[in-house]
């Protein structure tokens, strides 16, 4: 076993790379090296700790028990490394290639990062955003595994190792197609609950902003679908009598794009918002800094602009 002076910074790189990717052309994708770079790193490492660290398996590589137990300890040390140079490197927005790997809610991608990303053409044209999907089940491991640097959602109270900016505050509203039953007239409890509704949910759950007021009321709704992802949600109400309760910037533009119609549901549902999520040792990072005001900036001028009215 080898003892650390006889071990290279860059052999742990790769170490780190194929532990998260469990794929040896995707690590060297990661670190743009070659495949058989990444290969030669591993055989060094191998001989160095006497181990196998790596198996082969159909689709990637499997790590050995000491790999394993080594991931998350190499992982941390590489990213406070990481994390301590770039606090004390200067960030110009205009001139830097910096990567920001950063995870958001649909919700959030959709509100918030077509005006982030014109703003970064304009001012940081060099820096590449990469958002990953996050929700209120994933968040906390994608932050602390460090696969993305901040988290935008409507997230729960974090830790106390994390500090949590307050975005958007949220209305919902009701969305459907033209010459829908419910597209005019009265909307009463009882003529919401009567028709199916359709429920966005990228992680598979069932319970929405909806359900607690309506089951408070007297009226609990019958769920007509559970979609993914928002990009089904247009074709499912033109083709069927379903309707969605959607943030209300989210159904606005979908009724905007896709000639919808909305309508303000008829029970009080409590206001949600978008939280900015992070971990407190990138406080002074520069570049993270600038991330964050711009985020912030982004969110008053989106909760300034006007919504369409609903009927």
């Amino acid at each position: 076993m080898a003892d650390l002076d006889s071990l290279d910074l860059n052999l742990l790189r790769v170490f780190d790379a194929v532990a998260r990717e469990r794929h040896v052309t995707r690590a060297a994708r990661r670190l743009n090296l070659s495949q058989p770079a990444v290969s030669n790193a591993l055989n060094r490492l191998r001989r160095a700790l006497g181990d196998e660290l790596f198996l082969r398996r159909p689709g990637g590589v499997e790590p050995t028990e000491l790999a394993a137990a080594l991931a998350a300890p190499v992982a941390e040390v590489l990213d406070r490394l990481r994390e301590t140079l770039s606090v004390h490197a200067p960030f110009d927005p205009a001139t830097s290639e910096r990567v920001f790997p950063v995870a958001f809610s649909e919700y959030a991608e959709a509100v918030l990062a077509p005006p982030l990303l014109a703003t970064m053409a304009r001012a940081a044209p060099g820096c590449l955003l990469a958002i990953r999907h996050a929700d209120r089940t994933n968040w906390q491991e994608l932050l602390e595994r460090g696969e993305a640097q901040l988290a935008v959602g409507v997230l729960p109270e974090p830790p106390a190792i994390y500090t949590r900016l307050r975005l958007l505050p949220e209305e919902f509203l009701t969305v459907m197609r033209p010459g829908h039953p419910l597209a005019e007239g009265e909307l009463t409890l009882a003529r919401f609950v009567s028709v199916p509704h359709l429920l966005h949910s990228p992680n598979g759950s069932r319970d929405g902003a909806l359900d607690g007021p309506l089951a408070e009321a007297g009226h609990p709704r019958r769920l007509g679908a559970v979609v993914a992802h928002l990009a089904a949600v247009p074709g499912i109400l033109a083709r069927t009598d379903m309707i969605i309760t959607l943030s209300a910037r989210l159904a606005c533009g979908l009724a905007r794009a896709h000639g919808l119609v909305v309508r303000r549901p008829p029970v009080a549902i409590r206001h949600t918002r978008l939280s900015l999520v992070f971990h407190r040792r990138f406080e002074t990072d520069p570049g993270h800094a600038w991330l964050r005001r711009t985020l912030l900036a982004l969110a008053r001028e989106v909760a300034a602009s006007e919504a369409a009215p609903a009927g």
